[in-house]
């Protein structure tokens, strides 16, 4: 029942949020025929810019569509069909204020000029102005006395009044201009001044006082004014449709007070100028490029007109959503759903709006191509979103574990059996440090279990020094532990653990592996192995632990980083029967072992891949959240970087050979939770990999925004805040499961969440080649007990990290010296580059921590000194 309140809530607050958003503005009515309309009649999918022109039946269909809404419209060349323009408005009762393209080529300026004149003596007589070029001082493309003389020319040939239109600030800037028209043709565009909406009129008009003032007595007609209805935004000035005709509707009743002549900007929307003026380019008309007008005139604005659409679909969709996430959620309590069910709905409206806006784009099939791989990618992390929202909630909020158990009922059901079956422990070894190794098979000896044996399998150490104390001390240690040294030997881990079930003896029944830095605790067997009493159990499998995190710095950063997976995430996935199998302080029923073919050496975790194996024939697996054993870390961050590549190389390569099984399209006894765990536990490795990509297009993308700024604009708003809100998403996740779950203290949690930031590159790199390579790479041991790196090393470590992070934070620095953060979504997507840039910092940083000298070397140089 609180789920159901939770979600009405919810429900309410979309709907209350959308329409407190959308509260219908009133503003003055737009009913008065206007003076006129810039008209540029290119239709969806024309442009000058490729030569696919308007015909003449379709120049003609748009002056019918303006036919009574204008007493006036204003052109831009008479080149030809175009200078059919003033007979076919004359049919409309409209007038036509008559422009002559001017150009760099002065030949066709010549030609330009004839035909302008020659269409102003046409018998239509509906020519009431003359406009030869549009901005030429403005886009440099002639001097002011080469544009004076072409204004001389025709002021000379015509008694039409004549002028050149350009931008109030470029009149000012040249008063003598002023000596050669007739009248001042001036363009009003406060948004691109990035004036705030509200001030935009009163600017407006302000500056055309200011014009008044300057040139007394000469008549002044605003050629241009408008407000675009999408795209970009720059300083204060948000382009969209609301705004556009709040602008529009204020200024046409200042207008009309202060008896202004003008031309709205423009008639219909040019999709292809944002080829030239960037996004916003496309979005001046008053009418979209299919004719359809795109807000009222006389009626309350509303910002969404079809906002109940969109918080409809919203709620349909975080309402299924919350369906999805609450299936098998009785284990969890009210505050666990009602979390799921706040992301479900936020997730769900972000989701919406982001195709909304999709919709307002005009595209070509290029931008399509973009846009859908943009919005296949924002789907891809809200989908990871929910998936890592789930994991949050069952981790913090859950009323009780199902499959947990805990060490005093582990100890319970020791004490009420007595079953005790013998144990084979196989310890794999390669090139291990023989001390290490030595100390490892003692703690085994002091196992205070009955039935047990040890096998150690040195698989191609080619140093015999090495492996001959080991050999000689498994001697001492009795009958109980043999020793092997096999060269060759195929298969890396998995050959030498295939190896050591061939030598085990008749009578195991239970096949125990660890790692050869693992010391264990004697209770280890006595209180886990008779959980195999129970014939469904094939796995138990207790947590991989450190002996060696207060070492130094590097390794208590790894340590707490690590506490993040065996505490958090195989706990929540114990509750359906889904952990992942990792090759230490695990223990196998053998007969299931030999049933689904032993340990594969196709993949380079044979461990996770084993286990799968064992759950797709219907076995469960029992998680202990106990320590029994500790090991040794990664000695410096190159180690710890290959140990996360393996393991995300591997859990790619098992995606990829089980992926019929884990989609179901393949026979198999997986269950739903089963699946849901092994393919959305490897999703955020898979959002590293995209990420990387994301982050190369973003370097990229940012180039060309700096040498092509008009044609490149900054991403659309949304797109920026997207991966935004991910970043902040998943940064709270880890710090508030190690703070609250984990126990850790805030330094702890913070170098936790640091370290997990620092493996992203190599994750990323690892997913990529995992799935789209899929080659077999060599299985890459681990070193133990390895020296420090130097500084140097450390930064040779981190490089790749490292030039990608200055690559971000140059292409931030760039932008805001050339580009200027004006516009919103230039300072959004410059966060963007910093929040990509993060991960890599913290690649560095790990890396040179791995550096700091041990503790206990320390505290020896200060007693020394």
């Amino acid at each position: 029942m609180p789920s159901v309140f939770a979600m009405f809530a919810f429900v309410l607050l979309v709907v209350g949020g959308y329409g407190y958003t959308n509260q219908p503005a009133q503003e003055p009515p737009w009913t008065q025929v206007v003076p006129g309309f810039a008209f540029s009649p290119y239709q969806a999918g024309q442009s000058p810019i490729e030569n696919v022109e308007p015909t003449v039946e379709e120049i003609n269909q748009d002056l019918s569509l303006l036919a009574g809404k204008t007493r006036a419209i204003r052109t831009y060349t008479v080149e030809g069909q175009f200078g059919e323009i003033p007979a076919l408005a004359a049919a409309h009762d409209i007038n036509v204020a008559l422009g002559a393209w001017l150009s760099p080529d002065l030949l066709a300026n010549a030609t330009e000029v004839e035909r302008l004149l020659e269409v102003a003596q046409s018998p239509s007589n509906n020519v009431i102005r003359l406009i030869v070029g549009n901005e030429v001082l403005l886009r440099e493309d002639l001097g002011v006395q080469q544009l004076t003389a072409y204004l001389d020319t025709v002021r000379a040939a015509t008694d039409i009044p004549v002028s050149t239109a350009e931008p109030w600030h470029v009149w000012l800037k040249n008063p003598e201009l002023a000596n050669h028209v007739d009248y001042l043709a001036v363009h009003l565009l406060p948004f691109w001044e990035g004036i705030a909406l509200d001030d935009a009129v009163d600017f407006s008009i302000n500056t055309y006082r200011q014009l008044q003032k300057t040139f007394p007595g000469k008549p002044i007609v605003v050629t241009e004014v408008g407000w675009p209805s999408n795209g970009r935004s720059i300083k204060q000035a948000v382009a969209s449709q609301a705004n556009q005709a709040k602008f529009l509707r204020r200024f046409i009743q200042r207008a009309e007070q202060e008896s202004i002549v003008f031309y709205i900007m423009e008639a219909f929307d040019q999709p292809w100028k944002s080829d030239l003026e960037g996004s916003v380019g496309g979005h001046w008309g008053v009418f979209d490029s299919f004719r359809d007008a795109k807000f009222a005139t006389d009626s309350p604005i509303i910002a969404i007109p079809q906002w109940k659409l969109l918080a409809a679909a919203s709620i349909v969709v975080a309402l299924l959503m919350t369906v999805l996430l609450l299936i098998d959620s009785a284990a969890l309590r009210d505050s666990g759903r009602t979390f799921l069910i706040f992301n479900a709905f936020a997730v769900s409206s972000l989701i919406i709006y982001v195709i909304y806006d999709f919709t307002l784009e005009y595209h070509t099939w290029a931008s399509v191509a973009i846009s859908v791989v943009l919005l296949l990618g924002v789907v891809g992390v809200f989908v990871i979103v929910m998936s890592e929202a789930h994991e949050w909630a069952e981790s913090m909020w859950y009323r009780n574990r199902r499959r947990l158990l805990s060490p005093l009922s582990v100890a319970a059901s020791q004490s009420e059996s007595r079953f005790q079956p013998f144990v084979s422990i196989h310890v794999p070894a390669y090139e291990e440090p023989p001390e290490m190794l030595i100390d490892t098979l003692n703690a085994l000896a002091r196992l205070d279990y009955p039935n047990f044996e040890v096998i150690v399998v040195d698989n191609n150490t080619a140093c015999e020094s090495t492996w001959r104390p080991v050999q000689a001390h498994c001697a001492q240690l009795g009958e109980r532990f043999r020793f092997f040294h096999v060269k060759p030997l195929s298969g890396y881990k998995a050959g030498a653990l295939n190896y050591a079930l061939e030598q085990t003896c008749a009578r195991a029944e239970v096949v125990a592996v660890i790692d050869a830095d693992y010391r264990v605790q004697p209770n280890w067997l006595s209180e886990l192995a008779p959980q195999f009493e129970k014939p469904e159990i094939a796995i138990v499998q207790a947590p991989q632990d450190y002996r060696d995190g207060s070492e130094n710095i590097f390794k208590s950063i790894c340590h707490a980083e690590y506490k993040g997976f065996f505490h958090l995430g195989m706990v929540t996935r114990n509750e359906r029967n889904a952990i992942i199998q990792h090759g230490t302080m695990t223990m196998v029923r053998r007969s299931v072992l030999e049933e689904v073919g032993r340990w594969g050496v196709d993949t380079i975790t044979e461990d996770t891949e084993l286990g799968l194996r064992i759950f797709e024939q219907g076995h469960e697996a029992v998680y202990i959240d106990q320590s029994y054993g500790r090991g040794v870390m990664p000695d410096n961050f190159t180690d710890y970087k290959k140990q996360r590549h393996r393991w995300a190389y591997g859990a790619m390569q098992i995606l990829r050979s089980h992926a019929g099984q884990l989609t179901g399209f393949r026979d198999s006894k997986l269950t739903r939770g089963q699946r849901y765990h092994f393919v959305s536990g490897w999703l955020p490795w898979i959002a590293d990999g995209f990420n990387l990509v994301f982050t190369l297009l973003a370097v990229l993308w940012s180039g060309l925004m700096l040498f092509n700024p008009i044609a490149f604009n900054a991403p659309p708003l949304l797109i920026s805040v997207v991966p935004i809100l991910f970043f902040a998403f998943k940064i709270t996740k880890l710090f508030t499961l190690y703070l609250v779950q984990v126990k850790a203290n805030f330094k702890t949690a913070l170098a936790a969440t640091l370290a997990g930031l620092s493996l992203s590159y190599v994750i990323g790199r690892a997913t990529l080649s995992g799935l789209f390579v899929g080659r077999k790479i060599a299985f890459i041991r681990t070193p133990k007990m390895a020296s420090n790196l130097a500084v140097l090393q450390a930064f040779n470590a981190a490089r790749d990290e490292s030039i990608l992070a200055l690559m971000l934070l140059c292409g931030v620095g760039l932008i805001y010296f050339q580009l200027g953060f004006d516009s919103r979504e230039n300072m959004a997507w410059c966060l963007v580059l910093v929040s990509q840039s993060l991960p890599f910092l913290s690649s560095l940083v790990v890396s040179v921590l791995s550096t700091a000298p041990n503790r206990d070397s320390v505290q020896s140089q200060e007693k020394t000194a």
